[in-house]
């Protein structure tokens, strides 16, 4: 766990140089919006304003959750593994979307109630499944200290294999109850406010959801701060891994996408074990489930891309990552005012 405390902040040099740079490209001061900021928070991930380009991964960790068992969802558990197993052949959200920006996807089992693996999808598992929140704690302390470790791991795996531009996601039915409670300990928000429909709820199922992880606090009361006891307790093995691996991430010094509410829910986590890890993440789109924006709070970011999405999967992450080739585009290979030849000495930073 060493690896959690032994993290680099990006580089201030390389920030003001590339800052310098996009101030001088051929365009009003300020006028690319966030893409200026995307570059300079990039030089200084990188170290330099002249990075190759990003080789990308989105991972995508699967597990179930034992609260399933509380019979507010309609949705069988098995689609879990279904999922899992469809996303290694390039055909769910994820997998789709990954393409058009020419990223890998990298599953992981991280506890699959019942499955007994398959090629394309790594073993990671922890356990058959978590225990049920509402009842008791979802995972044994070791437990949560190796699905966290796991997730590191991943991270420093795809690291080795040269890609330098990753993105985190999820499967696992019942993982916004689980994303909730996390949320709700970690920042003191109430069930009511954060808990979502999911993957679709009738109202009587949506107020029995809220319900289930108002009983989970109530019964588990952990310290918010003491972020592994909070995973321990009320996460998911999923949960945990997406934590380790923006933590991983962070450790290589390579940038990571966040996707939707669970991913960013993990992000919350993991920078609650270092600060430094939200140095290294970028936000991608707004989720439709109502506690993502308690969670962008809690972590002082905000999500530029405003689509409608609540899949998951990670679904998000090849669209910012599309954004993030273009920031890095504008930097490299837009040209300065002296090469276009164009007097800048009357422009004023409007700002935005």
């Amino acid at each position: 766990m060493k690896r959690i405390f032994d993290i680099k902040k990006p580089g201030v040099a390389a920030m003001e140089k590339a800052r310098q740079r996009v101030n001088e490209l051929a365009k009003p001061i300020g006028s690319l919006g966030l893409l200026e900021d995307y570059a300079v928070k990039l030089s200084g991930i990188f170290g330099k304003t002249n990075f190759p380009p990003m080789k990308k991964a989105i991972a995508v960790f699967a597990a179930d959750n034992g609260v399933w068992d509380e019979g507010y969802t309609p949705v069988p558990q098995s689609v879990t593994a279904l999922q899992a197993v469809n996303m290694t052949k390039g055909v769910t959200g994820v997998g789709v979307l990954a393409a058009c920006v020419k990223a890998d996807v990298f599953v992981y089992d991280m506890g699959i109630r019942g499955f007994k693996g398959m090629k394309g999808i790594e073993d990671r598992r922890v356990g058959d499944g978590t225990r049920n929140i509402a009842k008791e704690a979802a995972m044994e302390l070791s437990q949560a200290m190796q699905a966290i470790t796991h997730g590191i791991d991943a991270a420093e795996a795809l690291a080795d294999k040269g890609y330098r531009l990753l993105g985190c996601g999820e499967m696992g039915i019942c993982n916004t109850a689980t994303s909730s409670a996390v949320l709700c300990a970690l920042t003191g928000a109430s069930p009511e406010d954060v808990v979502g429909r999911g993957a679709g709820l009738t109202d009587e199922q949506l107020e029995q959801k809220r319900a289930v992880v108002r009983r989970a606090l109530d019964i588990h009361k952990p310290d918010p701060d003491n972020t592994l006891e909070v995973l321990r307790t009320l996460g998911g093995f999923d949960i945990a891994a997406m934590a380790g691996f923006f933590i991983g991430c962070a450790y290589r010094q390579i940038p990571a996408v966040i996707d939707g509410f669970i991913s960013a829910v993990a992000a919350l986590a993991a920078s609650r074990f270092n600060p430094v890890v939200t140095d290294y993440l970028f936000a991608s789109h707004q989720s439709a489930e109502p506690g993502f924006q308690t969670a962008m709070q809690a972590l002082n970011m905000e999500a530029p891309l405003k689509l409608g999405l609540r899949l998951g999967e990670g679904s998000g992450c090849p669209l910012m990552m599309h954004v993030l080739d273009s920031s890095a585009a504008m930097l490299q290979n837009m040209a300065t005012f002296a090469e276009a030849k164009i007097d800048s000495s009357k422009l004023v930073d409007i700002g935005r």
